[in-house]
């Protein structure tokens, strides 16, 4: 049976913060890092891996390979200097595709 787990990708300030939690962490500078380090974990049995919004905003190729993969899950979070909306705008477009509502912001059938 194999174990998964969960990582978080982003700059250090961000991801240290979660070392506590006992999720794995993996500090990247730029996109280049950031490519390399997603497409590692996705092969080494990360079931979720957390993306801060300022990273995928510079990688949303990468982001967009797994979009319709069920595992990894990349889910965006911001960083420690806030939201880009990045991870939110995800979500939403995710619930209105599944079923046709927009839930959260109260607006049926608007793109």
């Amino acid at each position: 049976m194999s174990t998964y787990k969960i990582a978080v990708v982003g700059d250090k300030d961000t991801v240290l913060a979660f070392k506590s939690l006992g999720v794995d962490i993996f500090p990247v500078l730029n996109e280049k890092e950031a490519n390399f380090t997603i497409t590692k974990l996705a092969k080494e049995n990360y079931a979720v891996i957390f993306v801060t919004e300022q990273i995928a905003k510079e990688i949303p190729e990468k982001i967009a390979q797994y979009r319709n993969h069920m595992i990894p899950a990349i889910t965006l979070i911001p960083s420690n200097r806030g939201t880009l909306g990045i991870g939110i705008g995800e979500v939403k477009k995710s619930v209105e595709k599944a079923i046709g509502v927009d839930i959260l912001f109260g607006r049926e059938g608007e793109e």
